[in-house]
């Protein structure tokens, strides 16, 4: 396999997850707004969306969108996911929340919104991860154990971390676990954010 990734950006989530299930993988970084891999490959033609992250299969498929990739390492790393009947049913709820009520939200701070407008996004965020703290019951948002729910989550609580966009209180100590985790501090290392 191969990670298409920027560093610090969502692709993060799968890079976590890569490094935390021991999978044999390449990544390559690439520079969004030149459009260049690190090797100088022009990343419009490995795909047209254009972003992160991009996950190529060993038989040379594609995935992108950064739900259905961390979806397919779940399935391909079982610790990564859920256990039960209803175990990759609700990761993909909380990777879909993840994806479309906080991710999401943090536009303003990277598209050139206003101070009113970073304002209200920063209390949005807040609300929406409160979703998640008023949940947790353990170390992490489904147990003992983190799931690629925890590394979508761990980008976008870093990201407040950096604009200063409260974390709620429970969260604040699953994040700290998160970061403490040897394939956190790996995947921060490569992507040079240690």
């Amino acid at each position: 396999m191969k990670l298409y990734f920027s560093p610090g950006a969502c692709s993060l989530a799968a890079h976590v997850a890569l490094h935390e299930a021991g999978a044999a993988f390449d990544s390559e970084s690439v520079d969004l707004k030149a459009k260049r891999t690190a090797s100088g490959a022009d990343f419009n033609a490995i795909t047209a969306e254009g972003y992160v992250p991009v996950l190529i299969l060993d038989n040379g498929e594609l995935l992108t969108e950064n739900v259905a990739v961390l979806d397919y390492l779940a399935s391909q790393y079982p610790q990564l996911g859920l256990e039960g009947p209803l175990g990759r049913t609700r990761l993909l709820e909380a990777l879909a929340f993840i994806s479309s009520e906080i991710h999401k939200s943090f536009k303003p701070f990277f598209g050139g919104g206003g101070d009113s407008e970073k304002a209200d996004a920063g209390a949005y965020v807040t609300k929406r991860m409160t979703y998640f703290a008023e949940r947790v019951t353990s170390d992490y948002l489904f147990g003992d154990a983190p799931s690629v729910a925890d590394f979508y989550l761990l980008v976008t609580m870093l990201w407040a971390e950096r604009l200063g966009i409260v974390i709620p209180g429970a969260l604040v100590g699953v994040l700290a676990r998160l970061k403490a985790r040897p394939a956190v501090l790996a995947t921060l290392k490569a992507e040079g954010l240690a």
